[in-house]
């Protein structure tokens, strides 16, 4: 699905933001989905089943994520002829034909959120991203950071598969599980992908599959990175970027990209003569739609007093615009995307423990 350009320019790359708040099939994963029309009649799959082709058809990211280059990305792009073109998938960067482009250059494009109930229905969101600003007496300038930004490069970005079925994606590889993990953290135990389901100490965690590898790579709170502050510069938050004049207040996430990777050549930009490759980089970035407890309520009676036991509330279950999660043969009503809680013990007076999302329904 790459634009089409002039004869004169070659693509350079291409990025890809795709949201499974949008693409899903209720508890099927965009990826699971038929191919196309053909994948379908060959799997003898019912008439009404969604394929990726008509998902991405149909997708726009620009409803709920916009992108722009940095004053000094666009600088770049105009000493070195090239185009930076918006999509509906995401964004594409073409150069003229033949171009060499530099190897110590870094192209840089801020996202940021345009449709407000992103943070409803996207997953590691639940965090806020504050800005601060920290004076350096020695230095006598302001630093101003802000928190919970998650940065995406070619250099560290993770694939899937070889050949002509790899994958590039953009987020790093999942960590391991660690103390500092809060609820929504993807982490890998034992090769399988789990998701925490409350904040540590001692969290609930659900397993999104046996083997991580079989899943695309979707952001993750290690792409947030750690903020390393001057000497002299005490209290700064620990994870988050430094704002600099050509990146916006508002931004949500940050991707970075270089002309080489050494480690993984086709995340490269650009192949040994320094030119924009053939068979250019396609990137993806994968947001993972938020799952969250579903709970029933009557209408008539209200919400129960006293404490919600979340245990007896059955797993989470994704948000999705198309389909519904709920389990057959029961499938009940699906939960407003916009209408989500987190429930909190604040048996500890340091710091409130969020022991579950949930959506309230009532019927």
């Amino acid at each position: 699905m790459s634009e089409r350009v002039g004869s004169a320019y070659q693509p350079l790359f291409e990025v890809r933001l795709l949201h499974h708040y949008w693409l899903d099939e209720g508890g099927v994963l965009f990826d699971e989905l038929p191919k196309n029309a053909v994948g379908k009649a060959t799997l003898n799959l019912p008439e009404d089943t969604p394929t990726r082709e008509q998902r991405l058809k149909n997708y726009d990211r620009r409803t709920s994520l916009t992108v722009h280059p940095t004053a000094a990305t666009l600088n770049l792009l105009a000493a070195l002829g090239g185009i930076y073109k918006d999509t509906a998938l995401g964004f594409v960067v073409v150069v003229p034909k033949g171009r060499i482009i530099p190897s110590d250059v870094i192209f840089e494009f801020a996202i940021t959120v345009a449709d407000a109930n992103f943070f409803n229905y996207t997953a590691l969101t639940l965090p806020t991203q504050k800005i601060f600003d920290f004076y350096h007496p020695h230095e006598k300038r302001t630093y101003r950071y802000k928190t919970n930004v998650f940065v995406f490069s070619n250099r560290t970005g993770a694939a899937r598969g070889t050949g002509s079925k790899k994958t590039l994606f953009l987020s790093s590889k999942y960590p391991m599980r660690s103390a500092n993990d809060t609820v929504e953290s993807l982490v890998i135990v034992g090769g399988a992908l789990m998701q925490l389901t409350s904040d540590a100490p001692n969290p609930n965690a659900q397993q999104i599959n046996p083997k991580a590898a079989n899943l695309p790579a979707f952001i993750h709170q290690d792409d947030i990175p750690a903020i390393a502050p001057p000497v002299g510069l005490p209290g700064v938050p620990s994870r988050g970027i430094e704002l600099g004049g050509d990146r916006p207040d508002d931004i949500f996430a940050l991707v970075r990209l270089a002309p080489i990777r050494d480690d993984d050549k086709d995340f490269s930009l650009v192949g040994d003569d320094g030119m924009a490759k053939v068979a250019f980089p396609i990137f993806q970035l994968r947001f993972r739609n938020r799952s969250t407890y579903w709970l029933y309520f009557d209408k008539a009676e209200g919400k129960p007093n006293g404490k919600i036991d979340l245990k007896k509330a059955g797993p989470v279950l994704p948000l999705t615009f198309y389909g519904n999660a709920s389990p057959t043969p029961n499938k009940k009503r699906k939960p407003s995307a916009s209408l989500v809680k987190a429930m909190l013990d604040n048996s500890d007076p340091s710091k409130a423990k969020v022991t579950g999302l949930v959506s309230e329904i009532f019927e």
